[in-house]
């Protein structure tokens, strides 16, 4: 069954189609995504904690690297088709753009 709001790319070919207890391409770039993941959410704590100016500078240039990784990871995935994406309906977006708006409008500034 073929999902209409799907976003995807063919499947490579590359994986087999019973997959075993070793580790394949897919797995370690999927671990590789969740890894980063992980790292950022991390990182972001450690940056709003960080009281030392050269320490904050530091994890917050680790920080743009790892979301960059974590890009290229997704990239990667998407194109060999293992990174699926669902799209939203219309109605539902402009949903959650009016009730953005309608917070924004309770902002001081």
């Amino acid at each position: 069954m073929q999902n209409n709001n799907q976003i995807a790319n063919p499947q490579s070919g590359q994986l087999p189609k019973v997959k075993g207890p070793e580790m394949n391409d897919r797995d370690f770039l999927n671990d590789g995504l969740s890894t980063c993941k992980y790292l950022t959410d991390s990182l972001n704590i450690a940056i709003r904690e960080a009281s030392h100016e050269q320490l904050h500078s530091d994890l917050l240039q680790i920080l743009t690297e790892t979301h960059q990784s974590a890009r290229e990871l997704y990239n990667l995935m998407f194109q060999n088709g293992w990174y699926k994406l669902e799209a939203e309906e219309q109605q539902k977006l402009q949903q959650a753009l009016q009730q953005f708006n309608s917070y924004s409008s309770q902002f001081p500034y």
